[in-house]
Formats: structure tokens, sequence, C-alpha cells
């Protein structure tokens, strides 16, 4: 029984969703416009300002995509209306992180800067020299380049130096010891 699936989607004042044959949904909002095609199988519709997602059958792929149809919608609204963000925190001796116009240059103690590019619809904000916040309207997006940009150099549980999520905790290990 898909508990999430049931719940019906609250449409916010400002926000317009349009679904059009083959469960193509667009969502217009305040900060932008997000689209997408949802699993064909589920029946999407629109009653006095809410969205209601049902299901044909019981098969067990029918209720994980009931509930999974549903969130992909809530996410898309809330995009459109609040945004999503991320905040990456960089620690470590000599780890900087600096912004221009729409590159990010990382200095992560390799032999080079590592330059990224923000992607389409994505943003990134720069707190001190050590804190990037990643914001935009897609969860998916802002999700996808928060983890490209914590890729360049992960975590290590010595010193717990490189780039982590905000509210990542790292497992620390115990160093080596020397012999007597």
């Amino acid at each position: 029984m898909s508990r999430i699936g049931r719940m019906p989607v609250a449409v916010p004042a400002g926000v317009t969703v349009t679904i059009a044959e083959g469960n193509k949904v667009t969502v217009k909002g305040p900060k932008g416009t997000l689209e997408r095609e949802l699993p064909v199988e589920m029946s999407i519709e629109q009653k006095d300002g809410q969205i209601i997602v049902s299901r044909p059958n019981d098969l067990k792929k029918m209720k994980s995509l009931h509930g999974l149809t549903r969130t992909l919608v809530n996410n898309m609204i809330h995009g459109v209306t609040e945004g999503y963000e991320k905040v990456l925190e960089v620690n470590g001796v000599g780890y900087r992180a600096a912004k221009q116009g729409k590159k990010l240059t990382l200095n992560l103690g390799y032999s080079h800067p590592v330059e990224m590019e923000d992607p389409e619809g994505i943003e990134t904000v720069m707190e001190g020299q050590n804190k990037i916040i990643v914001k935009g309207i897609s969860k998916e997006k802002v999700g996808q380049y928060a983890a490209e940009i914590r890729d360049k150099r992960r975590p290590e549980p010595y010193k717990g130096k490189g780039i982590k999520y905000a509210d990542e905790v790292i497992r620390r290990k115990v160093g080596k010891t020397g012999k007597k």
C-alpha cells in the first residue's frame, strides 16, 4: 500500500501544472519552468488545486511507480516555488574555492586548479573561501552537480580533508602508531 502515492499534491497559488499526453507534466512557477515525462502507466489528474496520482493495479512495479511519480511531481512543484540548494564545505590546509562569472575554481592540493563550469539552470554561490552553495530549481540537477563537485576531492577519514556536504559526518580513523 503506497502511503505516499495516495497523498494529493497541493498546487500553490502562482503555479500552473499542465499534463499533456504520454504523462508529460509541465510545471510553471515564479522561479521557472520544469518539464518531465512520467511513467505512462500512472494516471495523473488535476482536481480543484490538487494533483492526484493513481495506479492501474496492485503489481509490485505499479506500487513502486505510484510513490515515485507522486514524489517527482511534488519535487517539481517545490522546485519552481522555493528551489533547492546544497551546501558544500572545503576542508584542508591550502584548499580553496573561488568563483569567477560562471566558473568555479577549486584548489584542492593537485598540481593544477580544477575548473568547473556551472551547468544551465544551476548557480553556485561562494560564502567565504570554503563554503559552496549550489542552487537551482531541479532537485536532480542540484544533487548531481553537488556530487560532481564533491567527487573532485572526497573527504578522507584521517584528517577530514576534502569537499564534504555541510550535513555530512565523516567517520574518522586513528592514524598509524610507531613501534617501540
